[in-house]
């Protein structure tokens, strides 16, 4: 009879062997094996209570045996009673010291606890008992892959496979170790030889998907995951899981079903909004976007990342992301991300009465609060510059935080300004710069603006297009980057930084000087110029570079090596890039002292830009900004026709908050009397009027 279950249960016929089991019992019911073996296929039929009891009548028969202990101790390891199997475990090595299985699953018990010195020690004595066994292999080799030591993982648990080749638990440690070495594709074929043995596996498939997703198998990955998601037990995790995937195979059709299910279950998960917005981006379907995020909405109407995805569904200056922002803030009435939602929007479309209401709200539940503050602030200015004035001075006596002070006083500069405190303004500005200075860079010295220059060389007809952009401090040229950002992706503003900025003898700060002198040469810098491009991102030559700063030094490397290069300088009105650079800074932070320093200096670095426009050495142009600078479509207009290239409309608010109007340098003729007379020759060489 005991032959007759064991064949049944190995045949997978559970419903032949628990009938052939009871029979026994009914019929021995004092044979404790006959209650083992209905142990057995009561397990194999999924009733583990039933069978837990059947083991204890067996034991409760013959106490003494040992194996029957062990048995026991597997099923309540089964049924995750870990104490009670240490117990069980226990009592069969007081009755059978040499019972190699229950050392082996002691020590197996150690590793899932983390006790590294207990399964070692467990894992000796499995070893008295059978050094050639497997297992011996297998727990030394978990031990040593537990202990980062791979190379002796690999050895041991490849020695156990040799020797037990259709050991799942031995392939499935193989895998781990392949996995720890990197050798994904040896870890994929060990996985999915077990997954083969144990198809209901599911957490076994899941890696196998992580896996090829780490081979660069998207797609396959989210087909090893499908059969997975119908399941009522598929979790969040799996079906977000799953449709990231789908995304990364480039099929945001069938990425949506999974991801929009993770959703439903948790609605506040970013990285699940984070993948479903994509999906339904790639998608097109701006209705059903709606429609998605409005039916979560429905139900978890507190949900703040959620309606921060529904407000992204619209275009922020259509009217229908203000009705979104508006019954967010319906729902969440003191929510902050609500508050700032609605003041942006508001400001955004003129209502400066309703922008002001919301950052009224906002001071009021965080009073430190920048954007806030600086929209009541701007709101005084305009009405009352005085109150203004008080209202940063007051703000500003408050803040301890290092950076928001400097903030505030960039801002104390701008109300001193309101109200007729010109001096006042920019003493408060260059003393913002000054204390910039040990994290500035010193003003480079500009080389003799007229060198000497080679014959141009002309390039091969196949050359790749190729500019170079420049523009000293207050000239705009960061705006004219901000466009070529969003509209070329040619465009590298990597040399401006602070990490990753390229290695390149462009970016070399005493390079003019080394070119002027000879210590280098042209042909080298261009060189090396092109060697550089392809860690930055350049693969075809194709490139429009800006500059940290323009020198006529770097004309004979154009003329004789990059002659099919254009060169793009931004421009203003000399005077008011002076009183721009004092104001608001430069893109390239340098180290200035006083306002008479940094006229004198750029009055310096733009001979050059005039002798460039006087000569004409390489193919270049002016992007004169004076009466544009504000105005992204014309900037766009200007620069597409430089670049002979159609730019895509730009945001009507790219650039942020307004600097001042073409000529308001007048405004400063008094205080700046001084530097604006070393400006004037070059302003006038420029074509600007003297006054």
């Amino acid at each position: 009879m005991q032959a007759d279950i064991l064949d049944a249960l190995r045949r997978g016929a559970n419903e032949d062997a628990l009938s052939l089991a009871r029979a026994a019992t009914a019929t021995h019911p004092e044979d404790p094996q006959a209650h083992r073996a209905l142990a057995m296929a009561l397990r194999a039929s999924g009733d583990g209570e039933a069978a837990l009891a059947s083991i204890d009548r067996a034991i409760a028969l013959a106490p003494d045996d040992a194996d029957l202990h062990f048995h026991r101790a597997g099923y309540l390891l089964h049924g995750s009673q870990f104490d009670a199997a240490q117990a069980a475990l226990s009592q069969t090595l007081q009755l059978d010291p040499n019972q190699f299985g229950a050392y082996v699953m002691q020590a197996q018990m150690a590793l899932m606890r983390g006790d590294l010195d207990e399964a070692d020690r467990l894992a000796r004595l499995a070893a008295r008992v059978s050094p050639a066994h497997p297992w011996t292999r297998l727990l030394q080799g978990s031990i040593a892959l537990e202990r980062d030591d791979a190379d002796t993982a690999l050895a041991l648990l490849s020695q156990a496979m040799q020797d037990a080749p259709d050991d799942a638990q031995v392939r499935y440690a193989l895998g781990f170790a392949y996995l720890k070495k990197g050798h994904l594709a040896f870890a994929e074929q060990a996985f999915r030889s077990v997954l083969e043995k144990m198809p209901e596996a599911r957490g076994l498939r899941a890696l196998l998907a992580e896996l090829l997703r780490r081979q660069g198998r998207p797609a396959e990955a989210a087909d090893e995951l499908a059969p997975l998601l119908d399941r009522d037990d598929a979790t969040p995790g799996l079906q977000r899981f799953a449709g990231e995937l789908e995304l990364t195979a480039g099929r945001h059709e069938r990425a949506l079903p999974p991801l929009r299910r993770a959703l439903a279950a948790q609605a506040d998960d970013v990285r699940t909004l984070e993948a479903l917005y994509e999906a339904l981006r790639r998608n097109g379907d701006r209705d059903l976007a709606r429609n998605v995020f409005d039916a979560a909405l429905a139900t978890s109407p507190q949900a703040a990342v959620l309606w921060q995805a529904r407000l992204a569904v619209e275009d922020a200056a259509d009217p229908l992301a203000l009705d979104v922002a508006t019954r967010w803030l319906a729902q969440m009435p003191d929510a902050l991300p609500a508050l700032e939602a609605n003041m942006a929007l508001l400001g955004m479309r003129r209502d400066a009465e309703g922008a002001e209401a919301m950052a009224q709200r906002i001071v009021a539940l965080v009073p430190g609060h920048r954007q806030a503050q600086m929209r009541i602030v701007d709101r005084l200015l305009a009405r009352d510059p005085d109150a203004g004035l008080a209202r940063i001075q007051s703000l500003l006596a408050q803040a301890a935080d290092p950076d928001a002070q400097r903030e505030l006083r960039t801002w104390l500069g701008h109300a001193q300004l309101r109200c007729g405190l010109h001096e006042a303004a920019v003493a408060t500005w260059i003393g913002l710069q000054a204390e910039a200075a040990s994290r500035s860079l010193p003003l480079p010295e500009p080389t003799a603006p007229d060198p000497v220059l080679p014959s141009i060389v002309e390039p091969t007809a196949d050359a790749p297009a190729v500019a170079f952009l420049a523009g000293a401090p207050g000239s705009g040229a960061e705006r004219v980057a901000t466009l070529l950002a969003g509209a070329l992706p040619a465009f590298r503003d990597d040399r401006f930084t602070p990490r990753g900025a390229p290695d390149d003898l462009l970016q070399n700060f005493m390079l003019p000087a080394q070119l002027a002198s000879g210590e280098l040469d042209p042909a080298a810098v261009a060189a090396d110029w092109r060697e550089h491009l392809p860690a930055r991102g350049v693969a075809n030559g194709e490139v429009i570079d800006w500059l940290l700063w323009w020198d006529n030094a770097l004309l004979p490397m154009l003329r004789t090596r990059l002659s099919h290069a254009r060169v793009l300088i931004a421009l203003r009105d000399p005077r008011d890039m002076l009183v721009d650079w004092i104001a608001f800074g430069a893109p390239l932070l340098l180290r200035v002292e006083s306002p008479l320093q940094m006229a004198q200096w750029l009055a310096r670095h733009l001979e050059h830009v005039a002798v460039l426009h006087e000569r004409s050495p390489v193919m270049y142009a002016l992007l004169k900004l004076d009466e544009i600078h504000g105005d992204p479509a014309a900037v766009a207009a200007t620069l597409g026709a430089a670049l002979n290239v159609n730019l895509p409309p730009p945001p009507a608010d790219i650039f942020g908050a307004p600097h001042f109007a073409a000529g308001y340098w007048r405004e400063f003729a008094g205080v700046l009397a001084e530097p604006f007379a070393a400006l004037t020759p070059i302003a006038r060489r420029l074509g600007y009027p003297d006054a």
